[in-house]
């Protein structure tokens, strides 16, 4: 409640805040003046992640007198006009609020005592005296306590007091729970709404729904009244809520209560207040407990269900898909009856599939919470008989049998392999969980094999935690070698790239496997992923020959397949590319369509991509993902869209390597990984498509995260990105720092004996660097190094040495012969399908012809090398193009104050279209502090100060002037 006497005539200035707190020129011709005009300003804390929302609010309440808004009890309704009222009312807006609760429903005229609590005595006296004495009588501030207020006289006194409120501001009536208005109140306003056509008064309006459904307005709301439906919150903003709330969940129970709540935040907010801090428990079925408050409300309707409804309801709660054929085959009698009990109640119904919906996921964990343990087992006996798929019939068959039990703990562990097989490893780790529980103790060693089973399925899940702490559980007390090294096997898998500190485990495994070549092979085969990623090339290679001489002994053809591919992987990075396609023949001959089959596919991809092989690459792991989708546990798919991103980045698919870098960050946050090729991944989709200023700190995470592990390999890639974000800013000081990066990542390279060509890439990055640098003779001597270690490198990398020779002569003082060397460079890329390749040497070419004054020739490759650049999204190569191309028609002041960057033409374009801050960030895969910083840049650059302005300025430029994208 809110009142200002300030008069409207002031409020012109305050009209036209912008979004971000932007200050708008006065005189702009399209900006009216009044507090209704105009963008919404930032949403206050309670309408966190409804920011949107707001302004759309805000907007129909600058064009209509009503607004009208609904949707389920928690959803935000509050929060939602709560920030409406404070954007308008630091706009001169007076706020007048009442918030009715349920209790307060007969109460005459509690409504009017809210709205008008903080309305001066001064200005009611100013009322006629009958008019007066109603509204006093009725809010408690005259009249005794037994009177009576007139209600006619209340009814013209509310009108005029908000007459005379209007006459100084705009008034905003909220009222927030309409649904339980006193009736006195709700006459009051009805009659003044009817009657203050002509002032400035508006009212919005808030009210409860049920799940999915729509209410009926108010007959008294104004006529233009807009409707405002308050949807779900997503999820991230949900996670966000819970974040800020304190609400520290790991990340299989914030998904549970993500999922449980739908988007609804008060929802959220008490289901994590309850949630257990070490995961669902199997036993639970999944669901989460409900406090008794928040089941009361969400269970409201049941109470008058009859004892066969909620029978029905239970059995289709604890289903995973229920449908009324499944109820009838689980003993429920009239299952449409049921529902049709159900659904008159708020909770459930039938959709003419015949499938079940509940109104909320929040009703069935209500509904497990409040039935007894017993009528939980005997709806899973019965549920366990009815259900035809393996993985489900076999979970209930656990929880209607919670005691221990041989025959179901067997029938349980098999169907958790069956999960597995079937590429659901959190079905895995579910069924393993109640399997273990169900083992009697009299069978240690079913129990120990039972444990590494389900670490191993954690594993395939990515919960890191529970594998880890299985396997150690196993190794502190198994009496057989042969548990001990199975449990050494599920912790080195567990690691992931940080095997630096493993050592200890792989000797202890060889002594206790010592003759047992199966047991052998899969250690050595560990030892050599370990020598790979630590950067011990020989070792690694060593090993795996070992892991793979025994896995044949052994007869396992997983293993070899295992060991031959990581001894190609071993190979290519030694520069020994038909030794490392060899080794992958051999390993292709041995596979089926299983997982090895596709660790290779993926292998297949790499070694293409290095041979510059890129379309063949594209085409494997395209189908990869598409095949195995997300199945294959997270780390293979973590490894497989890292390779993709690569691939899609030479491909010079910049907005897609963005989108596959930020699916691969979330398959690794899902799974709490902290890890270095995810980070590596998403570096590198930035430093070529996106700000450089926030590619650098990811590259810097990236190569911390690398360090920690130990892991040389991304620790080489790491650096090679960092230095390149340095390398494409064209900032001296930023390139001296990409120059350092650089080189430790080649004097790393050659101490492990590596001789890839990525690694000669990175030399060709060092050369040009340090020629930017003016350090000519340092880079002909990189130069000079590579070229000894070059052996049979793809065109690819001898271009990319071209392009380092070329810019070398030029620095030098010879630009005839650095032009006929980039010229070369760009003939050896034009048939191969590397087109940020290309890029980078025909802006190389045109900087310069351009300093040798050959204008024309200067223009042709740089327009080409822009143009190649905006077709892929490779934003920093193509501002870097522009750069140059504007120095070659006109001085860089004169342009840099009327051309725009590609990365300013395309947030620019967004904002003119209406694009929030928020929303450009989401669709360009950039922060929204990146989105300001540049809208502040752009303000500046052209003197204006607010969105519509910059608006104009942009519409009035010639399209000469400024990029376009699509």
């Amino acid at each position: 409640m809110e009142w200002s006497r300030e008069p409207a005539a002031a409020y012109g200035r305050l009209a036209t805040r912008r979004r971000g707190n932007d200050v708008p020129d006065p005189a702009a011709p399209d900006v009216p003046s009044g507090p209704w005009h105009g963008d919404a300003g930032p949403a206050p804390d309670g309408a966190a992640g409804r920011e949107a929302l707001v302004r759309e609010a805000v907007g129909q309440l600058r064009e209509r007198r009503g607004l009208f808004v609904h949707g389920p009890a928690g959803i935000g309704k509050s929060a939602l006009l709560a920030a409406v009222g404070t954007a308008l009312r630091h706009e001169g807006v007076t706020v007048l609020r009442c918030v009715p609760a349920a209790e307060d429903a007969e109460l005459p005229f509690l409504g009017l005592v809210d709205l008008f609590a903080r309305v001066p005595d001064a200005l009611i006296a100013e009322l006629p005296s009958g008019p007066r004495a109603g509204l006093l009588t009725a809010l408690g501030r005259g009249g005794g306590a037994d009177a009576r207020p007139d209600r006619l006289m209340v009814r013209v006194a509310v009108r005029d007091v908000l007459l005379r409120l209007a006459a100084r501001a705009p008034v905003l009536l909220l009222l927030d729970g309409v649904q339980w208005l006193d009736g006195p109140s709700a006459d009051a306003l009805a009659f003044a709404a009817r009657r203050t056509d002509d002032a400035d008064v508006r009212i919005a309006v808030a009210r409860r729904t049920a799940e999915g459904e729509r209410p009926e307005r108010a007959d008294w709301y104004p006529p233009d009244t807009a409707e405002l439906a308050v949807p779900p919150l997503p999820d991230d903003e949900v996670a966000r809520l819970l974040h800020t709330a304190g609400a520290g969940l790991p990340p299989r129970v914030l998904r549970a209560v993500l999922r449980t709540a739908a988007g609804n935040p008060c929802y959220a907010l008490e289901l994590a207040r309850h949630a257990p801090c070490d995961g669902v428990p199997a036993e639970d079925g999944g669901f989460l407990p409900v406090p008794a408050a928040l089941r009361a409300r969400v269970l409201e309707g049941a109470g008058g269900l009859s004892a066969a409804a909620r029978r029905a309801l239970l059995v289709a709660c604890l289903a995973a898909r229920p449908t009324l054929p499944l109820l009838r085959a689980a003993g429920v009698p009239d299952p449409e009856a049921a529902l049709a009990e159900a659904d008159r109640a708020g909770l459930a119904a039938a959709d003419a599939a015949q499938r079940v919906r509940f109104r909320h996921p929040l009703v069935r964990a209500a509904l497990h919470s409040a039935a007894a343990e017993g009528e939980r087992r005997a709806a899973h006996a019965r549920l366990a008989a009815a259900v035809t798929e393996p993985a489900a019939a076999a979970r209930h068959l656990a929880l209607a049998h919670p005691g221990e039990d041989a025959a179901v703990a067997a029938a349980v562990m098999a169907a958790a392999h069956a999960a597995r097989g079937h590429g659901d490893p959190d079905a895995a780790v579910e069924l393993a969980e109640l399997a273990l529980r169900r083992t009697p103790a009299s069978r240690p060693a079913d129990y120990d094999q039972r444990l590494l089973d389900a670490a191993d399925f954690a594993c395939d899940a990515g919960r890191w935690e529970e594998c880890e702490r299985a396997a150690r559980t196993v190794l502190a007390h198994a009496d057989s070698p042969r548990g001990r090294v199975r449990a050494r096997l599920v912790l080195l898998r567990g690691a992931g790239q940080a095997l630096r500190g493993h050592a200890e485990l792989i000797e202890e495994g060889l002594r206790d496997a010592a003759g047992a070549p199966e047991l052998e092979a899969p250690l050595y085969h560990w030892a050599a992923v370990r020598g790979l990623l630590t950067g011990s090339l020989e070792e690694a290679a060593r090993h795996a020959g070992r892991a793979e001489r025994c896995a044949a002994r052994a007869g396992n053809s997983g293993l070899r397949i295992a060991a031959l591919s990581t001894l190609a992987r071993v190979r290519s990075l030694a520069g020994e590319a038909a030794d490392a396609e060899a080794a992958l023949a051999r390993a292709m001959a041995l596979a089926d369509d299983g997982p090895r089959g596709r660790d290779l596919t993926r292998m297949r991809a790499v070694l293409a991509l290095e041979s510059d092989r890129v379309g063949e690459a594209r085409r494997d792991l395209d189908e990869l993902l598409l095949g195995a989708g997300e199945s294959d546990g997270v780390e293979a798919t973590v490894a497989s869209l890292v390779a993709l991103t690569r691939v899609q980045v030479r491909a010079g698919a910049c907005r897609e390597a963005l989108a596959t870098a930020a699916r691969c960050s979330a398959i690794a946050a899902e799974a709490g990984m902290r890890s270095a090729p995810a980070l590596y991944a998403s570096a590198l989709a930035r430093t070529f498509g996106g700000p450089a200023a926030e590619a650098r700190p990811l590259a810097v995470r990236a190569v911390a995260a690398a360090r920690a592990d130990g892991d040389q390999l991304f620790l080489l890639r790491s650096l090679a990105v960092l230095g390149q974000t340095g390398l494409f800013t064209g900032e001296r000081a930023h390139v001296a720092d990409g120059a350092e990066s650089l080189r430790e990542a080649v004097d790393l390279g050659a101490a492990m004996g590596a001789a890839d060509p990525c690694l000669l890439g990175w030399y060709a990055d060092l050369a040009e660097a340090l020629a930017r640098l003016g350090e000519t003779a340092a880079a002909v001597s990189v130069l000079r190094a590579a070229r000894r270690r070059a052996g049979r490198m793809p065109d690819s990398v001898l271009a990319a040495l071209e392009r380092a020779e070329g810019l070398c002569a030029a620095a030098g003082g010879r630009p005839g012969e650095g032009a006929q060397l980039l010229r070369s460079a760009a003939e050896r890329l034009r048939p191969l399908e590397l087109p940020l390749d290309l890029v980078r040497t025909l802006t190389a070419l045109g900087t310069v012809e351009r300093r040798a004054r050959h204008r024309t020739a200067a223009r042709t490759v740089l327009a080409q090398a822009r143009q190649l650049a905006e077709d892929g999204g490779a934003l920093p190569l193509a501002e870097r193009a522009a750069a140059e191309l504007a120095r070659v028609d006109g001085t860089p002041g004169a342009l840099a104050a009327a051309a725009l960057t590609p990365a300013e033409a395309r947030i620019s374009e967004l904002v003119r279209g209406g694009a929030t801050n928020r929303e450009v960030a989401a669709q360009l895969f950039i922060s929204v502090k990146t989105v300001e910083g540049t809208l502040s840049r752009l303000y500046r650059r052209f003197g204006v100060r607010s969105r519509t302005a910059l608006a104009h300025v942009l519409a009035s430029m010639p399209q000469t002037s400024r990029e376009t994208h699509p």
